[in-house]
């Protein structure tokens, strides 16, 4: 794949256990919209290392499972290590519209916002008759407001796994510091504001169906306890009481060789 000289735009996939539906996703990637495509497979076990490396991606196997988590770090990680400008996260899971890649990396190339997010949620009517379960609505409605109102922002969703980076944020933000699990996510969006970085969110087609990756009942509630607390921990520091170790600049550690 080729892209624009001025940028070098790389997609990450974290994966595990995507045979299914990892073919469908890299099928549905506009030609030309990324220079480079790497997937991180989080000890599959179905064939998805080699799908990947049938298509051509670059992929990176690690040797214990890592968590979703653990998976980015190497995913960011060794974008970097790569010459990523902008990096694109998409799941390989085909829930997301992957057509809208060029689209991510264009708002970022033009300096309109160094943080992208796909939000699903443009209506509350569309969002549900596309399959989204009605307590992860709900759930992420609620979380939303309050993460806007207590990190100043205006998203439409903070939760979405379709999301577009700067180097220069992936280089600033101690995301190795981070937790392996899901709250990864609310972990990095939340240091990006506590950093300075400028948040931003377009609308997105998304599918649900039996073969996307979903996190159950229990493990989502987890997720919002553990949202909470990241902010928790954000108030804190811009209070100046204390500073977690997430918002730590000097915190960043690790190379690709390390969390492989």
């Amino acid at each position: 794949m080729t892209q624009s000289k001025d940028h070098k735009v790389i997609i990450v996939m974290p994966a595990y256990n995507a045979e299914g539906t990892l073919e469908r996703t890299f099928r549905d990637i506009p030609e030309g919209a990324a220079d480079e495509i790497i997937l991180v497979d989080d000890q599959s076990r179905d064939k998805t290392p080699e799908i990947a490396r049938s298509l051509g991606l670059t992929v990176i196997c690690h040797d214990q499972n890592k968590g979703y988590g653990g998976n980015q770090k190497t995913c960011y990680q060794v974008a970097l290590d790569h010459g990523a400008d902008i990096v694109v996260m998409l799941h390989p899971d085909f829930q997301y519209d992957a057509r809208l890649v060029p689209y991510l990396a264009g708002f970022l190339k033009a300096g309109i916002c160094d943080v992208l997010l796909g939000s699903r949620i443009r209506t509350r009517r569309e969002a549900l008759s596309k399959g989204m379960p009605a307590y992860k609505y709900f759930s992420n409605r609620l979380l939303t407001i309050i993460e806007n109102f207590v990190l100043g922002q205006n998203l439409g969703e903070f939760h979405s796994g379709y999301r577009a980076y700067t180097r220069k944020v992936l280089q600033t933000i101690p995301f190795m510091n981070n937790s392996d699990d899901f709250v990864f996510d609310s972990q990095f969006l939340v240091q990006a504001v506590y950093f300075g970085f400028r948040l931003a969110d377009v609308p997105v087609p998304v599918r649900y169906f039996k073969e996307a990756s979903s996190i159950s009942f229990k493990r989502s509630m987890q997720y919002g306890t553990g949202t909470l607390g990241v902010l928790f921990d954000y108030i804190s520091a811009t209070l100046g009481l204390r500073t977690p170790k997430i918002f730590q600049a000097d915190g960043r550690e690790g190379t690709a060789e390390a969390v492989k």
